[in-house]
């Protein structure tokens, strides 16, 4: 009880400092034709989500390849390959509406395996639930330098039978970033995600805190690294990092190479992987 009731102190300190720094910063009138604003910012990869919005009538979809330990086989060198993709669309009043899915590959030679003095087991493969969220602009004024905006997602009761949840997901995060001249900026993210909306249901959610940072090598090449880690009522840190380039051959479109690590927890081991992101419409 002590330590949710501190988490939640933290949580609405960093919400209202968060606020009251985007609202006295100077919004530097012009900000949204510096590069950082007016170039593409995916919500990928790694665990960060952007506090990017587009603008009503924009599209964005964003998808990717990784190799990953296997959640359902911990602690072994076992690695699946998860595809993703995401659906972003501009909506007005600074909104922006959001849905995503996943599939998870099989295991190489067969979906099933065999654990020793029992019968078959079969191992969970195909499309993961749908998410559908939306984020909300927390700040007084759309592409400050600093930026506040809040998602919130709800995980449905879909996907493959062998990894369809039996209860509703809700999530929520508070994104902050603070731009870094005209091309670099820092992104941090502070999120929760439990299963049902029972009070004692939070007691088995997960929290999530990230900082990332992100910028240019060239006019076309830059990079993006961050830390995270997750953690519950009951159990220690599991903290992370993923690091990689991406190449924008103009404003609307960036390709990304990564890799990543997780230190603990199920999915703990290395990830590698690819991504596309496009983006239309002005």
């Amino acid at each position: 009880m002590r330590k949710t009731t501190l988490l939640t102190t933290a949580g609405l300190l960093l919400v209202g400092s968060a606020r009251t720094l985007a609202q006295t910063t100077d919004p530097s009138l012009g900000n949204e034709d510096t590069p950082f604003v007016r170039n593409i910012r995916p919500d990928r990869p790694g665990q960060t989500i952007t506090t990017n919005m587009l603008n009503p009538g924009q599209f964005q979809l964003e998808t990717g390849i990784s190799s990953q330990p296997d959640p359902f086989a911990p602690g072994t060198s076992t690695t699946r390959n998860l595809s993703t993709g995401l659906l972003r669309i501009g909506f007005f009043n600074n909104i922006e509406l959001r849905v995503s899915q996943g599939y998870l590959s099989p295991l190489a030679a067969t979906s099933r395996a065999t654990e020793a003095g029992s019968t078959d087991v079969v191992r969970p493969a195909g499309f993961t639930p749908t998410t559908v969220g939306a984020k909300f602009l927390a700040s007084t004024t759309p592409n400050a330098r600093s930026q506040v905006v809040v998602l919130a997602e709800m995980t449905m009761l879909n996907g493959d039978n062998t990894l369809k949840p039996t209860q509703y997901e809700p999530a929520a995060r508070l994104l902050v970033s603070q731009q870094i001249g005209e091309r670099f900026g820092l992104e941090a993210n502070f999120g929760f995600r439990q299963r049902g909306f029972k009070a004692a249901d939070t007691k088995r959610g997960t929290y999530l805190g990230t900082l990332a940072l992100n910028g240019p090598l060239t006019n076309s090449v830059g990079f993006f690294a961050e830390t995270y880690a997750t953690w519950q009522q009951q159990s220690t840190l599991a903290p992370g990092v993923t690091s990689g380039l991406y190449w924008r051959p103009w404003p609307g479109l960036r390709l990304d190479v990564n890799a990543g690590k997780a230190f603990s927890g199920l999915a703990k081991g290395t990830t590698v992987g690819a991504g596309l992101s496009l983006r239309v419409g002005r």
